[in-house]
């Protein structure tokens, strides 16, 4: 038997050699992937209080002089000082954008948005004076007090204002910076902007620059989506061409089942090392490199044999569960508001909130329409800083969702709107009565079964007992599922999360993680090496053997 053994040990070793030193050395490289990323000025948009002097014509004039009878959602954006109506058709539409000062819809209005939001991204947003919530309502009664001599004049002043061919000219004539030198739209993920990062559609404003960097963004959300330069663009080819076997996508499914087969036979390969060192015994050697190489082999598998467990079991479950359908795009309000409901006062909803408005949504809710109003959000405190946010993966937390729900119908507050909406929605998406609900929690950061991975904050997760204490969370900003689990989907997440990526070294630091994953990983390789020396060593020790007998 433990002659067979290490048979079936050397054969299903050089089987699996060159898939593991592959592995091995894309895996070392993704923490340097993580750390070299193209330098941006922000993540995030801090958001505008809204200028009500600009929002000249009403919602549903706009819509109205553009024959939009019904429509999906909208909010308020800005080009420069250029304030619009962003309107979606439909929930798979892509957004117009007509003017809040004369309805007019801005031509390739997308396409010119992303640009300018892009560029901000990429250079930083200019400082604004923007309205403290202590001397907001002042400013509401001094603007109370303007003549209408002046309400006038001002109109006539901005008559001759096209606000469509300011907004396009800011955009396309701007010299300042970094020149676009392209915009493409992006409906679906592919060999750069690849599925880890959730969100779509986007576009690709690429800048004309030495390093070649382009930047992804999502318009209806102000949203960064990714950033990729020319060094990195070769960092994660690389990596998808050995870790993850890009060049096996073809295959479909069938690619998974053989990661997975060669990642099982790893592990079995690795288990009967295991048995071999404990069972077995090496002679002293004495002088014999056969022998010394053999010792070396056996002890140094056996030290990292633990992390060789880890790493292909935790690679071998992921690559299964690839098989399950991500559905997340699938769930999204598909609400259908007639234009002529869309009646609202900027004033009326001020008094309402009595905090300065920073954005405007409709909202579907048991046969009801709502306003969905944004105030400016205070910093966030605790154990983070009180800065504005400005990079994704260092700042993992955001302020919790501020979002008031005023009815339409006679302006009343929604008590705890937030937290109804995103019961409603998981209820929508979820097919359950919103009193199967045992818990709901606003989500500020991630962690946990939340990750980094999911993109999105913040969230609502709302929690059921049935199938597996299923999990919806829910942005109720957007009215879309981030992603759905339950008690066996956490199974392999934590599996990853912890075997694979070392995240049980999270309590030291990211940099002590990635050095003990970019240790393990070339601790893989190594044995991988002595193996197949020994292997070598072997063929010519019999070779030299056979020889000395003929």
């Amino acid at each position: 038997m433990r002659k067979n053994m290490y048979q079936w040990h050397r054969t299903l070793s050089l089987i699996i050699a060159i898939p593991v030193v592959l592995w091995a050395a894309s895996g070392f490289m993704h923490p340097i992937m993580t750390t070299i990323r193209p330098r941006v000025a922000t993540q995030f948009l801090q958001p505008t209080v809204i200028d009500s002097a600009k929002i000249k014509v009403s919602l549903t004039e706009a819509l109205q002089k553009n024959n939009m009878a019904v429509f999906h959602n909208f909010r308020l954006v800005a080009i420069e000082k250029n304030w619009f109506y962003q309107v979606q058709p439909t929930a798979n539409d892509l957004p117009v954008y007509l003017s809040t000062q004369t309805g007019k819809k801005l031509p390739n209005g997308d396409q010119l948005y992303a640009q300018y939001i892009a560029k901000l991204f990429l250079e930083g947003q200019p400082k604004t004076f923007e309205v403290s919530s202590k001397s907001f309502p002042d400013t509401i009664g001094k603007a109370a007090l303007v003549s209408d001599n002046q309400k006038t004049s001002t109109v006539d002043a901005e008559s001759t204002h096209d606000c469509c061919d300011a907004a396009t000219n800011c955009v396309l004539l701007n010299e300042k910076g970094d020149r676009v030198t392209g915009v493409n739209l992006v409906t679906s993920f592919d060999d750069e902007y690849k599925f880890v990062n959730r969100l779509l559609p986007v576009y690709r404003v690429d800048f004309g620059r030495a390093d070649g960097i382009r930047i992804y963004v999502a318009t209806t959300s102000d949203r960064f989506g990714f950033a990729v330069d020319n060094k990195r663009a070769i960092f994660d080819k690389i990596f998808s061409f050995f870790h993850t076997w890009s060049w096996m996508d073809r295959l479909g499914n069938t690619k998974y089942f053989i990661m997975a087969l060669l990642l099982s036979l790893a592990f079995g390969t690795t288990l009967m090392g295991i048995y071999i060192f404990f069972f077995t015994s090496t002679k002293k050697a004495n002088g014999n490199k056969v022998v010394a190489a053999r010792r070396n082999h056996r002890w140094v598998s056996v030290l990292i044999s633990l992390f060789t467990l880890m790493f292909t079991f935790s690679g071998a479950f992921h690559a299964l569960d690839k098989l399950n359908v991500d559905d997340r795009y699938d769930y999204y309000t598909q609400q259908a508001i007639p234009s002529f409901t869309a009646v609202f006062d900027l004033h009326s909803l001020q008094a309402v909130v009595k905090q300065p408005i920073t954005n405007i949504s409709a909202v579907q809710m048991n046969s009801e329409l709502y306003w969905q109003v944004y105030t400016k959000s205070e910093p966030i405190k605790g154990n983070v800083t009180t800065q504005p946010r400005k990079d994704l993966m260092k700042d993992k937390q955001v302020a919790p969702p501020n979002g008031k729900y005023i009815k339409a119908s006679d302006f009343s507050l929604l008590k705890d709107g937030e937290k109804v909406y995103a019961q409603y929605l998981a209820s929508q998406f979820s097919k359950h009565s919103t009193k199967d609900i045992i818990a709901t929690e606003a989500i500020t950061k991630f962690a946990d079964e939340y990750g980094f991975v999911n993109k999105r904050l913040p969230v609502w997760k709302v929690s059921y007992a049935s199938n597996y204490n299923e999990r919806y969370y829910v942005e109720t900003s957007s009215g879309r599922l981030s992603v759905r689990v339950n008690d066996r989907d956490l199974i392999e997440g934590y599996s990853f999360a912890m075997l694979h990526k070392h995240h049980f070294m999270d309590f030291a630091s990211k940099e002590v993680r990635d050095f003990s994953t970019m240790f393990w990983a070339l601790a893989q390789i190594a044995v991988v090496v002595i193996g197949l020396i020994l292997w070598r060593s072997v063929r010519v020790n019999k070779k030299l053997k056979s020889n000395e007998i003929v």
